[in-house]
C-alpha cells in the first residue's frame, strides 16, 4: 500500500518519466479562494532535476491560476496516476517557484527540456519536494494512451512573440487569478 519517501528515488523517477500526463494542484490562502487543479501533458515538458527538485514548462493559456497561487504562497502538489501497468498514484507535495522570462535562471532551466521548449512558453515552474508519497491506485481505471494532441503547439506556433505577448495581455485571468491575485507579470518580456 502507500509509502512515504525522503527523496525521488530512481524507481519513482522512472515512473514519473513514463507517465504521459500529470496533474498540478495549488490553492490561495483565502478560505473563499478557489482551489486549482490543472492537467499537464505535452511530452518532455517535465524533468526531474535531482532527487528533490522537478521543473515543468508553463505554456500560455486562458488562465494563470497556478502562477498566482505560487506567487502568493508557493504551495503545490504534483500527481501522477498509472493508467497502464501496475496500479499506482504518486504525489510530490512541495514548494513551487515560478521562474519568469526575465529571471536569470530562465534560459538555463529551459535548456534542460531540449526539444520540448516551444512557442507560447510563459515560465518554468520549479518544484522543491517536501514530501513524496505513493498510494495503491486500485481505483484508477486502465486507459490506453493514443497520442499527443497537437492543437496547443500549432496554435501558439502560429503566433509571433509580439502576438503571444498581446494574447497574454488580452486574457483577463493571465495578469490576475480568478480571485484577483497577481499572476503573470505583464508586459511579457521577450525571450532572450
Amino acid at each position: 500500500m502507500g509509502q512515504t519517501y525522503e527523496v525521488i528515488t530512481p524507481r519513482l523517477r522512472s515512473f514519473i518519466e513514463e507517465q504521459p500526463v500529470f496533474f498540478v494542484a495549488t490553492a490561495p490562502l483565502s478560505e473563499q479562494g478557489r482551489v486549482n487543479l490543472s492537467p499537464k501533458g505535452r511530452a518532455g515538458t517535465l524533468v526531474v532535476l535531482d532527487e528533490l527538485t522537478l521543473a515543468y514548462l508553463d505554456f500560455g493559456g486562458s488562465h494563470a491560476e497556478t502562477l498566482a497561487h505560487l506567487r502568493e504562497n508557493g504551495r503545490i502538489t504534483l500527481m501522477w496516476c498509472a493508467f497502464t501497468g501496475p496500479p499506482k498514484v504518486l504525489r510530490v507535495h512541495g514548494h513551487g517557484d515560478p521562474v519568469f522570462r526575465d529571471d536569470p535562471r530562465f534560459a538555463e532551466l529551459v535548456g534542460r527540456f531540449g526539444d520540448a521548449d516551444g512557442a507560447g512558453l510563459r515560465s518554468v515552474v520549479l518544484v522543491h519536494a517536501e514530501q513524496v508519497s505513493d498510494s495503491c491506485g486500485f481505483a484508477v481505471p486502465l486507459m490506453e494512451y493514443q497520442d499527443e494532441r497537437e492543437e496547443h503547439v500549432r496554435y501558439f506556433g502560429r503566433k509571433s512573440e509580439e502576438e503571444f505577448a498581446a494574447y497574454c495581455a488580452s486574457k483577463p485571468f493571465n495578469p490576475v487569478s480568478i480571485d484577483g491575485l497577481p499572476a503573470l507579470p505583464l508586459p511579457l518580456p521577450p525571450r532572450t
